[in-house]
């Protein structure tokens, strides 16, 4: 059975992953999210874990978010860890500008999550339009929704994700290739 391990920059993400797989995966494919301290923690991981990892069949998926950072940049070098670390093939997404982006992408997730029936309605505002735009997602999304918490919040929200209808262009990328990956996985 082919396994995905997906390294995280926060528990955050291994919350949502956690519900948001078994949705999009195929049942050949189990799945292990291993959630970091932040970004440092994470890019000190990478090497680590990749060369040393021994389970037969392991992919691997490494997603953080960009926060202020060159998204290309970012990008470019973490594919550069996974190649240094004999793992070319890993798979690096980064979430534009943080998790709660994917979340604003979807209102009508956080409207059912927190049973906020008109928020919805607002996913057509400018502002919420393209919440990948949003630099200060976490900050808007406590402002829609009082007392938000990371971990509650993505506990909460999770469950109700679209995978289709979400507006965040870097979850529907994040989706999009790990459909890609799988299909070269495969073929490998």
């Amino acid at each position: 059975m082919t396994q995905l391990v997906f390294m995280l920059e926060e528990p955050s993400a291994k919350i949502l992953l956690d519900h948001l797989l078994p949705r999009v995966l195929p049942p050949n494919v189990s799945f292990l999210c291993i959630p970091h301290e932040g970004k440092q923690d994470l890019e000190k991981s990478i090497p680590i874990k990749l060369k040393s990892w021994n389970v037969p069949d392991s992919w691997f998926v490494v997603i953080r978010d960009k926060d202020q950072g060159d998204c290309v940049q970012l990008k470019q070098r973490l594919k550069q860890l996974c190649i240094d670390s004999h793992r070319p093939e890993t798979l690096v997404r980064i979430v534009v500008h943080e998790l709660e982006s994917w979340f604003l992408g979807d209102l009508a997730a956080v409207g059912a999550a927190f049973d906020l029936p008109k928020l919805p309605g607002k996913q057509q505002s400018k502002k919420f339009r393209n919440p990948d735009a949003l630099a200060n997602a976490q900050e808007e999304l406590k402002k829609l929704v009082k007392n938000y918490q990371k971990m509650a919040g993505a506990r909460k929200i999770s469950p109700h994700l679209s995978l289709e209808a979400n507006t965040s262009l870097s979850f529907q990328n994040m989706l999009s290739g790990l459909q890609t990956y799988l299909a070269q996985i495969e073929t490998a």
